[in-house]
């Protein structure tokens, strides 16, 4: 028991450092994807050709090559580490090109006029990148990530292959020491401790972002209903600068007059 504990906490140690990692990495690339510049052009051809590669390689095929290759290169500090280091640096290289993807779906995903309004502040493209695009972008790819945190959480299990002590490593040991394979079973079920609860968090979150844009639209058809749709307005401009009309039954901008909804008061 207390050699399973201790696998499971080296797969949770890995999913929270990997997690971490990967977050930042994948920004970076993302970020770079999306910028424009001629100057980042080398770049952004790097940082494409890096996630054509890690998303059409396999996640084992990376493990083996920094598991097995970077030892073998004998070189200062970078041969010296871990299994487990080697394992989080696979998984970092293998998920951070498809968070990117999903980075980049979340910048995208904010409308132009965001942009445009944050520029007409005097905003720099970094700066409106930093506090206007990316808060509501992450906010948009908050279920989507916790999804890719559930299989990170699971891929930890294929470190093992390089010979860390995870708990499908320790699992295996057990069942080849006493024949018995119900540890298998056991394994399985650490797993799912860690990631149902995070699926159903992830379920919430969802919900909670549907119920959100739901009651978003429920008071914009609130509105609506409360102010119909413009008129044009023939020589009234009531609230306009040298208007001379005061009723209390329109409100206008411009051209453009709102006839208010007819209430009991103001029959």
């Amino acid at each position: 028991m207390k050699i399973t504990g201790a696998a499971l906490w080296l797969n949770i140690r890995m999913f929270v450092a990997a997690e971490i990692l990967f977050l930042i990495f994948a920004l970076v690339v993302a970020v770079i994807r999306q910028s424009t510049g001629p100057v980042l052009l080398p770049l952004r051809v790097a940082a494409t050709v890096y996630v054509d590669v890690a998303r059409g390689v396999p996640l084992i095929l990376i493990i083996f090559a920094l598991g097995y290759g970077l030892p073998a290169l004998q070189l200062t500090v970078i041969s010296d580490q871990s299994a487990a280091v080697y394992g989080v640096a696979a998984l970092v290289l293998s998920y951070s090109a498809y968070v990117a993807e999903v980075y980049r779906a979340g910048i995208n995903s904010v409308h132009r006029s965001q942009v445009a309004a944050a520029r007409s502040l005097g905003l720099s493209q970094g700066a409106s990148m930093r506090y206007v695009i990316l808060p509501q972008a992450i906010r948009n790819i908050i279920p989507p990530l916790l999804n890719d945190f559930i299989s990170l959480q699971k891929d930890t299990a294929q470190v093992g292959l390089l010979g860390a002590i995870e708990a499908n490593k320790a699992a295996e040991i057990y069942s080849s020491t006493v024949f018995n394979y119900s540890s298998y079973v056991v394994a399985a079920i650490l797993f799912l401790a860690l990631t149902i609860p995070l699926a159903r968090f992830t379920d919430h979150l969802i919900r909670r972002d549907q119920a959100r844009r739901l009651a978003g639209a429920g008071q914009l058809w609130a509105e609506r209903a409360r102010f119909p749709f413009p008129v044009r307005g023939i020589g009234k401009r009531c609230g306009s600068k040298g208007c001379t009309s005061r009723s209390a039954r329109t409100r206008c901008s411009a051209e453009w007059t709102w006839t208010w909804p007819r209430t009991r008061s103001s029959a």
